[in-house]
């Protein structure tokens, strides 16, 4: 009897330790900071292509925390159809990769945070390897 109750204790024990380990995981995951200047980057996995780009705002200031987006419309008959978003980093700078090199017109992308916004265009058929500055400037009514 006395044994049974010792490996019930040891069982009790060995749990409660696997959920303190967990916990602590759990609590140093939620813990680790993000490297405000590394670039974000998205992966659209559609081609070679890649734009890196820099948002500012009117007097060329970087803007943190702007939302990218673009929709690609490629491959035959612009049949193929993909919509990435990324945020910006403090120093304005955010990067799209696995862009495809032919597209049915171009690439706009648009930047906007709170009021402001802009867009910037590229032909990935003509720039691979594009480096793009969006200017975000109060929007129209």
């Amino acid at each position: 009897m006395d044994m049974r109750a010792n490996s019930t204790f040891a069982s009790a024990l060995a749990a409660t330790f696997g959920l303190v380990l967990t916990l602590v995981g759990v609590l140093s995951a939620l813990g680790t900071t993000v490297d405000p200047k590394a670039v974000p980057v998205i992966d659209g996995g559609a081609g070679p292509c890649s734009a890196d780009l820099t948002v500012t705002d009117s007097s060329s200031a970087p803007v943190y925390a702007a939302t990218i987006s673009v929709h690609i419309a490629y491959g035959f008959m612009g049949a193929r159809r993909l919509d990435l978003e990324v945020g910006t980093n403090v120093d304005g700078k955010a990067r799209f990769t696995g862009l495809p090199s032919r597209t049915k017109r171009g690439l706009t992308f648009h930047a906007a945070q709170g009021d402001r916004d802009g867009t910037a265009f590229d032909d990935p058929a003509t720039t691979c390897k594009a480096q793009l500055t969006i200017v975000l400037e109060k929007k129209s009514r």
